[in-house]
């Protein structure tokens, strides 16, 4: 089924977060556009450093100071049918405070940070249930405890009162996603949910993940660099390279049939069981530029095996569909030649 079929519920189109700093201005998100289909995984994967998380915190408009959203639109498809441009609200203002946790949640990269440790975890989701719904306070426990039991807590009605430094990181992640679950999101974001875990545990977190989207129909973006993760639990792909998206589609076009040589880069580093016995595994030379010294042209071409000079290295590519049908893009002159206007200057 093509996304044409699908409904998009989240639009992303030239989003740019730039941290202005003394030592210079770090483009962390640099022109990416993408779209969230209704009740679909969309997985947004790169190396360490590529804009994943700060992507997803402008969503939420979560980006830190020194970083602002200089351009770009972020389109919300609402419960109603109406649509709301998130860029276009004050961070604190209180439509966007009643979006957050409600419309868009939140699953941080590191629970453990997440949660005051001077609460317990079951005051901290009381406080996010009453915040977001009419209820008291007895209700909201009631609610919490039904949130621990159906994200696998064992004993939610004692747990409830422990402290988030009590428990394990699979239990803390646990407890992370019951919180995003309090208000019935129409979208959750997943930072790296399962970084922190041992394989076991990350098995358990993703199976949840599944089973929480089957019975909820919500959508969800999950950012990880985990090719593996990506094939297991996504619908749609985004790949990113230095703040930029340099390919997109569904899952199975990304993985069988890959156009940007980054994306194929990624493919080939994976482990596979079928690979001889002490084989080397394909690495991806070079490293992410500094992030003050951001290559002409393609960000990705002092890395690239099939580097043109003259094209590569002058012109910067725009995402355009790989052919008439639309359902895969490519950043790349492999695809499409150079314009004019995409030409930087090169002292």
């Amino acid at each position: 089924m093509s996304n044409e079929q699908h409904e998009v519920i989240l639009s992303v189109n030239n989003l740019k977060t730039y941290f202005f700093q003394d030592e210079g201005t770090v483009k962390a998100v640099d022109g990416a556009s993408f779209e969230v289909y209704k009740g679909r995984t969309l997985g947004i994967v790169g190396e360490s450093g590529c804009g994943k998380s700060v992507t997803a915190r402008s969503i939420l408009r979560l980006e830190e100071k020194p970083g602002r959203i200089v351009d770009g639109e972020i389109t919300l498809l609402r419960e109603d049918n109406s649509t709301i441009e998130l860029t276009a609200l004050k961070q604190n203002s209180r439509d966007l405070r009643a979006i957050r946790g409600s419309d868009i949640a939140l699953i941080f990269q590191e629970p453990m940070t997440s949660f005051s440790a001077h609460y317990t975890i079951g005051n901290q989701i009381i406080e996010m249930i009453r915040l977001h719904q009419n209820v008291t306070k007895r209700e909201a426990k009631d609610l919490t405890i039904e949130l621990l039991r159906r994200v696998g807590i064992p004993k939610p009605e004692r747990r409830i009162d422990e402290y988030p430094f009590q428990l394990s990181g699979g239990l803390r992640q646990r407890v992370m996603i019951a919180m995003a679950l309090a208000n019935n999101p129409r979208i959750l974001i997943a930072d790296e949910p399962t970084t922190a875990l041992d394989v076991t545990t990350q098995a358990q977190i993703l199976d949840l993940l599944r089973q929480l989207q089957e019975d909820t129909g919500m959508s969800v973006i999950l950012i990880t660099h985990d090719m593996g993760v990506v094939a297991e639990m996504c619908d749609d792909v985004v790949v990113m390279y230095l703040g930029r998206v340099v390919e997109t589609g569904p899952v199975d076009d990304i993985f069988h049939n890959p156009q940007h040589p980054y994306t194929r880069s990624l493919l080939t580093s994976i482990p596979s069981v079928l690979a001889e016995p002490r084989t080397k595994l394909p690495t991806l030379t070079g490293a992410i530029p500094h992030p003050y010294n951001r290559p002409q042209g393609c960000a990705f071409h002092p890395r690239c095996s099939e580097f043109m000079p003259g094209k590569c290295d002058h012109f910067t590519p725009h995402l355009q569909a790989l052919d008439a049908s639309g359902i895969q893009h490519v950043s790349c002159f492999l695809h499409h030649e150079p314009v004019a206007e995409s030409a930087e200057h090169i002292s």
